[in-house]
């Protein structure tokens, strides 16, 4: 097992490495640059070319990103934000908690009805709730998130005016925690309908593959009661692949947050990331892109120690590499 581990962080380095360039080349593709963003159309072109003197913009792309590349090896360092001239690394951690929160919160409510509605489809198939919740899934899969985030403001912020309609907080609000979970509610519901269309789909089709197996039916000529044989031994068995998916709905979740932020202001890292994206903020996008690599590669390998252990089968698969 340790052998796997100290294998694939060994693999996650090119990969981020690869990320980083790649991201560069992009970001350096895109028209315009951040002097363009932060000085007047008037300006005499020498003083903007000054400017970029200043910030380093006059070197060739390959020299900019091994500065870069250099000082975040050897300093840890991310560099400052070319618009608002703050430490990369505080404006991202600034804006981490909010994004987690959202993630988070719109994963626990997704799987929440995702489970319970897979399992219930796939004990009573082709019954009337299993076209229910295959039609709610398919819903949640197509409605796009920024469609079905500005109805819910319509109806919830506009029409009934029981929720904000954007925000984090109250403005001169006290921010308590009421506050913040009637601001939560509506961002975390667009979210969390795409996770629980995907999550009932996975867990309907696992659920009835396990339920065709030979020891449920031997569980029920024993006399088993359905419920346990449901509950404790297809149900326990059929999540497992599920962990997988959930390591996979983080990097997904990452990417909607980036839409679902921008609808209600959220101040989290999607919103960031669009407004970085905006005024051509190279450090900025360089550090959240990176900061995203770090996550999924975390995630995923996280997801395979947690298969790994709820699963003997995949764990004695990683015993074998590592004697291998």
């Amino acid at each position: 097992m340790l052998t796997y581990v100290l294998r694939r962080l060994l693999t996650a380095v090119p990969v981020l490495l690869g990320v980083t360039v790649i991201n560069f080349i992009i970001m350096r593709m895109a028209p315009g640059n951040p002097v363009d963003m932060l000085v007047s159309p008037k300006l005499p072109a020498a003083a903007a070319e000054a400017r970029r003197l200043a910030l380093g913009l006059n070197e060739p792309a390959y020299v900019q990103y091994g500065l870069w590349l250099k000082n975040l090896l050897l300093h840890g360092d991310l560099g400052y934000s070319l618009i608002t001239y703050e430490p990369v690394t505080r404006v991202i951690f600034d804006r981490m908690g909010p994004t987690l929160l959202l993630m988070g919160t719109a994963l626990a409510l997704g799987l929440l009805v995702a489970v319970p509605l897979g399992v219930l489809s796939a004990t009573r198939q082709y019954s009337k709730l299993d076209y229910l919740a295959s039609t709610g899934s398919f819903l949640g899969l197509s409605v796009p998130g920024f469609f079905l985030g500005l109805g819910l403001i319509y109806l919830f912020a506009i029409q009934l005016q029981w929720l904000p309609s954007g925000g984090m907080t109250e403005l001169g609000g006290s921010g308590g925690f009421v506050d913040r979970l009637r601001h939560l509610i509506l961002p975390a519901l667009v979210l969390a309908a795409a996770v629980a269309g995907r999550c009932i789909r996975y867990v309907r089709s696992s659920m009835l593959e396990i339920l065709g197996h030979d020891y449920l039916r031997t569980a029920r000529a024993k006399g088993v009661r359905e419920t346990l044989v449901v509950g404790r031994h297809a149900m326990r068995n059929a999540l497992i692949p599920i962990v997988t998916v959930i390591g996979l709905e983080m990097s997904v979740l990452l990417g909607g947050a980036v839409v679902v932020e921008q609808v209600f202001a959220w101040p989290g890292i999607g919103q960031l990331t669009l407004s970085s994206i905006m005024s051509r903020d190279y450090s900025t996008l360089m550090g959240l892109n990176l900061v995203a690599a770090v996550s999924v590669i975390a995630v995923n390998l996280a997801t395979d120690f947690i298969y790994a252990a709820v699963d003997p089968r995949v764990r004695t698969s990683y015993e074998g590499e590592g004697a291998a």
